[in-house]
C-alpha cells in the first residue's frame, strides 16, 4: 500500500470513529416520565435540565437536586425511579432488538433508587454500586447507595443475587427480604435480613412508584448497537 492509500485509509478510519464515537453519544435508550424540580444531565461541570419527555442517552450520568426526585422509562419498559440528591450513569446498553436489551448496565452512584425490570432478558441486567454488583431476576428492588454502604432490598415475586465486589453473594427470594453490604477497614461483609431498615420513598414526587410502558421504544440508531464493538478495528490494524 502507498503513501497516498494509508493517509486515505486513515482518513476513513478517524471518520469513521469519529461516526461511531457520536452515534454511541446520541443513542437514545429511554425517557424521563416524572421530573420533580431538579433533575439535570450532567457533562463534567456542565448540567442541564431534563423535563418529562426529554431522551435519556447512553453513557449519561443523571442527577437529581435536595428537593428533586425523577423516573425513567427505559426502551424495554424497565422504569427507574431516583429519589433526591441521587446519581446514576447509564454505564452501557446493548440493544437486541428495538424494545429489549442484551445487555445494560446502570451504575448507581449514590441516593436511593426503585428498578422495575421490563421485557429484556433477566441475565442482560446488571445494577452497580460502589461495593455491590446486583442481578435482577423480573422483580422490584429498592436500593439505597451510600458511601462505603449499599442497601437491596426485595419489594416483590421474583429474585436478586446481590454480590460483594470481592464476590460475597446472598440471594433475595421473598418479598423484605434484605442484603446489606458495607466496606470498611478494607473489608467487606454482606449481611441478609428479612426485616428491611428503609424504604424507597414514592411520596417524593406523583407518580414516581408508578410503571408505564416506553412510550416510544425505536432507539435513534438501527439494534443492535455495542458500544463496546470497534467497527473499524480490522480496517485500522487494532
Amino acid at each position: 500500500m502507498n503513501w497516498h492509500s494509508c493517509i486515505f485509509v486513515s482518513a476513513l478510519c478517524l471518520m469513521a470513529a469519529l461516526a461511531a464515537s457520536s452515534a454511541r453519544a446520541q443513542t437514545r435508550v429511554g425517557e424521563a416520565a416524572v421530573v420533580k424540580n431538579e433533575v439535570v444531565r450532567v457533562a463534567g461541570s456542565a448540567t442541564r435540565q431534563i423535563n418529562v419527555g426529554d431522551s435519556v442517552l447512553r453513557d449519561e450520568t443523571l442527577r437529581t437536586g435536595t428537593d428533586g426526585a425523577a423516573r425513567l422509562v427505559m426502551a424495554d419498559s424497565t422504569n427507574l425511579s431516583l429519589g433526591p440528591n441521587s446519581t446514576l450513569k447509564l454505564d452501557r446498553t446493548v440493544f437486541d432488538d428495538a424494545k429489549s436489551y442484551r445487555d445494560i448496565s446502570i451504575r448507581l452512584t449514590t441516593g436511593a433508587f426503585r428498578f422495575v425490570t421490563g421485557n429484556s432478558e433477566k441475565s442482560a441486567y446488571k445494577i452497580q454500586t460502589q461495593v455491590a454488583t446486583i442481578g435482577v431476576r423480573g422483580t422490584v428492588l429498592d436500593i439505597l447507595s451510600q458511601r462505603g454502604r449499599t442497601t437491596v432490598v426485595l419489594r416483590d415475586n421474583g429474585a436478586s443475587r446481590v454480590c460483594t465486589l470481592t464476590f460475597q453473594c446472598t440471594d433475595l427470594t421473598m418479598p423484605g427480604e434484605t442484603a446489606i453490604i458495607t466496606f470498611a477497614g478494607g473489608n467487606y461483609t454482606i449481611q441478609k435480613s428479612s426485616n428491611p431498615p428503609w424504604t424507597f420513598a414514592c411520596g417524593a414526587a406523583a407518580g414516581l412508584c408508578n410503571t408505564t410502558q416506553y412510550a416510544d421504544a425505536t432507539p435513534t440508531i438501527t439494534p443492535p448497537v455495542d458500544d463496546g464493538s470497534d467497527p473499524t478495528g480490522m480496517l485500522c490494524g487494532r
